[in-house]
């Protein structure tokens, strides 16, 4: 198809190879930031085309892999009660919460159903007056503008048996985590293209110049992924850390303007516990005070006995390693339950869950090698 065909052009991918080989002179480790281009680099094995000497590590990039263990059990809290509709994105039905997940819920009795936006989570609301309906908001900026349309609909229009739970996260902050831990790996960022495309990339010129670091915002395909290393090697073979942006044909240096605007105005910025890294200070999106009647935190808080609870960074069961594979010092085959104790039909972790987790990327291209 054209416009997707010409970035999975063998030809071109091949040329992008030679030109890495060419260019590099010593080890670099880059981390790509989102979970899409993780499952690029395995689906294609373009990490196996790059010198050896290139090292791709793969961060916290998805959204729901990161969703802390806390919200997860409020989210599971909440499906179970009779008068509640809870509604949800597909792949945050199957995360485990501390004893069973989404679907197990709805085994048993509970209202849990499936949207393609909390537009349908809304619309639901209007149709069943009598039901509180309840949005799970999770996802980095990309998700945040249509959860951020839903709430301020739902004010607008006093639709008062409506509400989100609210997991959204921040990109940026993450960033900044992994490059001030002491154990940090990373030289340089391969950004995420679809957030840039909400956010626009001018927050990350501080990022680039506070920790030395290049950062190219990068799109999706075999063609942009390596054309995203190959612009990382070039900075960091020359001793450079600017921002760069491969993925023109979709992101603009200040982004989605009428979306900010809307984000800006229905959310502020406060501390988010993620998985594996911890609480992170603005990191996350909550309800301003007009819009707070819509926090399910705050409506049910009375159901909710672990709410101020910041626990569970990592899995409870003690062989999953997904928060060491989540801050990148880790790769999910050297993880001692991949592919046997864990896998997508049973996952221990969310990483294994998501169809965006380094860890489903793995078992589903590269099972076969690691057993």
């Amino acid at each position: 198809m054209k416009y997707v065909s010409e970035y999975r052009d063998e030809a071109v991918v091949q040329d992008y190879v030679a030109e890495i080989s060419a260019l590099v002179t010593r080890p670099w480790s880059l981390m790509e930031i989102c979970g899409g281009q993780t499952h690029t680099i395995i689906k294609y094995g373009l990490d196996q085309l790059l010198p050896p000497s290139i090292t791709l590590i793969h961060g916290p990039g998805c959204p729901v892999c990161v969703t802390d263990m806390t919200i997860i059990d409020q989210a599971l809290t909440l499906a179970a009660q009779p008068e509640i509709i809870f509604c949800s994105y597909g792949d945050m039905l199957r995360v485990p919460g501390t004893s069973t997940d989404l679907l197990a819920v709805k085994a048993q009795g509970g209202d849990v159903r499936m949207v393609y936006s909390p537009l349908d989570a809304l619309t639901l609301a209007r149709k069943h007056p009598d039901r509180q309906v309840v949005f799970f908001a999770v996802g980095f900026e990309t998700t945040a503008p249509a959860t951020a349309m839903a709430v301020y609909q739902a004010h607008q229009q006093q639709v008062n048996n409506f509400s989100v739970l609210l997991a959204h996260v921040l990109v940026p902050p993450a960033m900044e985590a992994i490059l001030s831990s002491p154990d940090c790996q990373v030289q340089a960022f391969l950004a995420a293209g679809h957030v840039c495309t909400v956010t626009g990339y001018a927050g990350y010129h501080q990022i680039a110049a506070r920790y030395h670091t290049p950062i190219v915002v990068t799109g999706f395909e075999p063609v942009d992924i390596l054309q995203g290393v190959y612009l990382c090697l070039k900075q960091l073979e020359t001793g450079h850390a600017q921002v760069e942006n491969q993925y023109g044909r979709s992101v603009q240096p200040q982004g989605n303007l009428p979306a900010q605007q809307l984000m800006n105005e229905v959310f502020q910025i406060m501390p988010r516990v993620w998985r594996g890294l911890g609480t992170l200070a603005q990191s996350g999106l909550g309800l301003r005070k007009p819009y707070a009647d819509l926090d399910a935190q705050l409506r049910f808080a009375d159901r909710l006995p672990n709410l101020p609870l910041l626990h569970a960074l990592t899995p409870s069961n003690n062989t999953c390693i997904s928060g060491l594979i989540l801050q990148g010092l880790k790769k999910p085959h050297e993880c001692p339950a991949f592919g046997t104790q864990c896998c997508p039909e049973h996952p221990l972790g969310a990483p294994m869950v998501s169809s965006e987790g380094a860890c489903a990327a793995y078992h589903r291209y590269r099972a076969v090698a690691f057993n």
